[in-house]
């Protein structure tokens, strides 16, 4: 694993060293260590489990990578306007009773939180992260979804190897991905694994979306990464990954007793056709600019 990188919120000059840019260049991504405050990590956390309480849990719509069956894609869909809760895959035993409470059963929250909760928004508008995007080569940074994933303790799923450019598809690729880290992510909880310089290979996937209907489409047969060629990236509370929309990624199951809390951006540049076969689209609230 290559060195943190420093970040530095208050400096008025670039925000990236030389190196640093080197280092996304041949790596992929950038480890910016101290990026959120405690005060605004601890209103971030509570806001999530607050939105959890607040949310009409009736419908018992699950979030799974390894079996995209249990989506409902309606519930899943309109998410992309709105703020919606999913649960783990095993969340409920057999007889359809949570196994853990309510706010330990939940794998995500999104996936307009920027858009419509304040205490996200006020976290989004902060002007540094539009000139990191804009030093990463986006002329034009427009954030398209948010999302906490919570990878809740003893039932956090996995999420299997992939690409975020399969996801929000712009030609040419324009995704990078902000991954902050709201509590620890370790080994034993389900830190990301990255496969450094893997951005330097091709999409292999594409996620297509026709009306309702939604399809993973096979592009490239280029093997995915294991854990033997996989690098972990356990990181402290307060860190921010940033990586390249082609770098493989994945995470592993948690059955440890701690969560491991993480908010994601997914920024395209808005100079670039934003395809209309994404599966998320925002026809009302429109591209929010950073």
């Amino acid at each position: 694993m290559s060195s943190p990188a420093s970040f530095s919120p208050q400096s008025k000059h670039s925000l990236l060293s030389a190196e640093q840019l080197e280092e996304f260049s041949k790596n992929g991504y950038l480890l910016l260590e101290d990026n959120v405050s405690d005060v605004f990590r601890h209103a971030l956390i509570d806001r999530a489990y607050r939105l959890i309480e607040q949310a009409d849990l009736s419908a018992t719509n699950r979030f799974s990578t390894t079996d995209r069956a249990q989506i409902n894609n309606d519930f899943f869909l309109e998410s992309a306007e709105t703020v919606r809760c999913f649960f783990e895959e095993k969340a409920f035993d057999d007889g359809g009773e949570l196994t853990q409470p309510r706010a330990q059963s939940i794998n995500k929250t999104g996936h307009a939180l920027h858009d419509l909760d304040d205490v996200f928004r006020e976290f989004a508008k902060r002007p540094e992260f539009g000139e990191l995007a804009r030093e990463l080569g986006l002329s034009v940074p427009h954030l398209y979804q948010t999302m906490v994933i919570f990878k809740q303790p003893r039932i956090g799923g996995e999420v299997t190897w992939h690409q975020d450019a399969t996801f929000f598809y712009t030609e040419p690729s324009s995704v990078i991905t902000y991954w902050f880290a709201l509590e620890d992510a370790t080994l034993e909880n389900g830190c990301l694994w990255l496969e450094p310089g893997g951005h330097k290979g091709p999409l292999r996937e594409r996620y297509f979306r026709d009306d309702l209907d939604l399809s993973m489409v096979a592009l490239n047969d280029t093997p995915w990464p294991d854990e033997s060629s996989g690098t972990p990236i356990p990181v402290k509370a307060g860190s921010l990954l940033v990586f390249h929309g082609h770098l493989p990624h994945y995470s592993a199951l948690n059955r440890s007793d701690r969560s491991r809390l993480a908010l994601t951006f997914h920024v395209v540049d808005g100079q670039h056709p934003y395809a209309a076969q994404n599966w998320l689209q925002c026809p009302t609230l429109g591209a929010f600019a950073l």
